[in-house]
């Protein structure tokens, strides 16, 4: 389906591929990895034909004919619903649809609704819905217009399209940023029935374990294809490195010896031919190279000096929202203590954000009381405070104003340094930076004053593998409370072991862990695809009787154009006659009469024609 061969590319002078070469079978669901800053996106972009090709010498090679999907950017703010954005997605059935409205002629009629027939367009709403469901839309935002979403919103909206129109080779860069645990775990499923070939760059371990079949890892400049999930991967070139090891090891073992025999007797000459047969042979040994592996810089949470005795905090029948008309939670009681780890699971737009907010002060309580220790640090980290960071600012400027003003550069560097910052780093303004960069900077100002609680709203969305493992190991190693939303499970699984769940107006406890709440999930989202599939496609559904009565409406409307055809014709040839010929008055008479009867004959097959056509329309709808 994708062939790369011998691709040369680099950005700024800086090398991304060297001779990378891959090949990519139909029906594979292949998750492309590798750290940030490698090249993945450039590669999807390649791909795509958005950047322009490298050399000759390389190719990129999608099968012929086939089509390739993406997301390109979020849907526009229109007065367009996001059902009819999704549907017109399908750029077949968009244009068909369309024309069915102003074709006149009734083959075309009958091949329009013949082509849609085939391609199951009138299921076409309920599989959109369908899409759209399983994102976190409801039935009323269904009928809502674009314009009324947010940002996030329209990109799930783009996401539904490229995913209903399904293109033959389908490519995803780092679909799960837009999406709660809920809408990943609707998605992993979705990828793994996909019937054509997928390309997914992401981070979630999870997802790149459950719905991959294939993952090609870039690595050195080079790509390279594995069978298998990224814990599969990972076995794979762990023990392709031990082999690497061993294979240096005896070559170094062998070199010492040959080098031996020649340091030996070089000098003798009845050995001077072996030795010098053996110094050919250490030229002709190639160095068996083992690829360095990147260093990944840790996260550090400084731990809080002084103890606080539980509980840390405490929410008692608290209303928690936005102003007397945007009241979001109710009656909420929950409490949290000073070893408690808790992931807060539950749909977009449901209230985990408005929780934490209101946890963290940055949002007063409508109602009730929120109980904590006077001395209580709580460190808040939302992924929305990336645009908070002041442009213009370099790193270590940003650093230095959560410092005293009489502090030392040296020191103000050296919490730059602690923060994960290299002496190069912390002078580059924060506009440079990465997403990674943003967010281990934010996480670094958040945690400065060694707070008592940590609050993470979604930390993973510009993080890559190697960086989520080394914050599992920073909040692990942290003697806080942690309070985590995100969509990244193995995340969640690896640092909490309690469940909040934000649904329906309420907050609680959840008797549960995440394999059990993520069942719950897949269970409800079956049920209710099955019930909006049911409830949209049911009035569409064909049965052999509506066959029929299509296949009869087609022949009436197509018998009426032939009679119409005809008593035109007949009435051209006798207008002809009266112009040319000069006829009798006698012929002149007959050839009215003729002529009025050709006449009415047209205007019967006119209205048989027009009604057939009404009739096969409605019938088609």
């Amino acid at each position: 389906m994708l062939t790369i061969t011998n691709l040369d590319y680099q950005v700024e002078a800086r090398p991304l591929f060297e001779s990378a070469s891959a090949q990519v079978s139909a029906g594979w669901k292949v998750g492309l990895v590798g750290r940030n800053g490698t090249g993945k996106s450039t590669l999807l972009r390649l791909i795509r034909e958005d950047v322009e090709h490298p050399s000759a010498d390389a190719a990129i090679r999608l099968n012929t004919g086939a089509r390739l999907g993406w997301v390109a950017q979020e849907v526009a703010a229109s007065d367009q619903t996001i059902l009819d954005v999704v549907l017109a997605a399908d750029a077949e059935r968009h244009a068909l649809m369309q024309e069915a409205e102003t074709a006149t002629d009734p083959n075309r009629i009958g091949e329009i609704h013949e082509r849609l027939t085939d391609i199951d367009a009138w299921s076409a709403e309920a599989r959109a819905a369908e899409v759209l469901h399983g994102l976190g839309f409801s039935d009323v935002d269904l009928g809502r217009a674009t314009k009324e979403f947010s940002g996030g919103w329209r990109m799930r909206a783009a996401i539904a399209g490229v995913l209903f129109s399904q293109p033959d080779v389908l490519l995803l860069d780092e679909p799960t940023n837009y999406l709660d645990l809920e809408g990943a775990a609707w998605l992993e499923g979705y990828i793994k029935k996909y019937p054509y070939t997928v390309i997914m760059v992401s981070h979630d371990r999870e997802m790149l374990n459950r719905c991959v079949t294939h993952t090609m890892a870039l690595e050195h400049k080079k790509l390279s294809i594995t069978p298998g999930g990224y814990d599969d991967w990972l076995k794979q070139r762990a023990a392709k490195l031990a082999q690497l090891e061993s294979q240096k090891v005896k070559q170094e073992k062998e070199r010492a010896h040959l080098q031996s025999f020649v340091d030996r007797f070089r000098a003798k000459a009845s050995k001077a031919r072996q030795a010098q047969s053996r110094i050919k042979m250490l030229e002709k040994m190639q160095d068996i190279s083992i690829p360095v592996s990147d260093r990944t810089t840790p996260f550090h949470f400084p731990p809080p000096a002084d103890k606080l005795a539980p509980p840390m905090l405490d929410l008692r029948d608290a209303d928690l929202g936005y102003g007397d008309d945007a009241l979001i939670l109710k009656k909420v009681n929950l409490r949290l203590d000073p070893d408690d780890r808790i992931a807060i699971v539950g749909a977009n737009g449901q209230g985990k954000t408005t929780l934490v907010k209101s946890i963290a002060e940055r949002l007063p309580l409508m109602g009730g009381k929120r109980v904590t220790p006077k001395a209580v640090r709580i460190g808040y980290f939302s992924q929305d405070q990336l645009d908070e960071l002041t442009e213009g600012d370099t790193v270590l400027d940003h650093v230095r104003r959560l410092l005293p003003p009489e502090t030392p550069p040296a020191k103000v560097r050296a919490a730059a340094a602690a923060m994960g910052f290299s002496a190069e780093k912390v002078e580059t303004k924060v506009e440079k930076l990465s997403g990674g960069e943003k967010v281990r900077l934010l996480l670094g100002l958040m945690s400065h004053s060694a707070p008592h609680i940590l609050i993470l709203d979604e930390p993973t969305s510009h993080l890559d593998i190697d960086s989520r493992e080394a914050l599992i190991y920073a909040l692990n190693d942290f003697p806080g409370a942690v309070l985590l939303i995100t969509h990244d499970v193995y995340l969640a699984e690896a640092t909490a072991d309690r469940l909040w769940l934000v649904k329906d107006g309420r907050a609680v406890t959840y008797d549960g862990d995440l394999e059990d709440y993520r069942a719950l999930v897949m269970k409800a989202d079956r049920a209710e695809a099955k019930e909006a599939k049911a409830k949209q496609a049911a009035p569409k559904q064909e049965d052999p009787e509506a066959r029929k009565r299509l296949s009869a409406l087609k022949k009436q409307a197509r018998e009426a154009e032939e009679r119409l055809e005809k008593a035109n014709a007949a009435i051209a040839r006798i207008d002809a006659t009266l112009a040319d010929k000069n006829p009798s008055p006698d012929e002149v008479s007959r050839l009215l009469a003729d002529r009025a009867g050709h006449a009415d004959a047209a205007a019967i097959a006119e209205a048989a024609w027009l009604e057939a056509a009404e009739a096969l329309e409605a019938a088609s709808a």
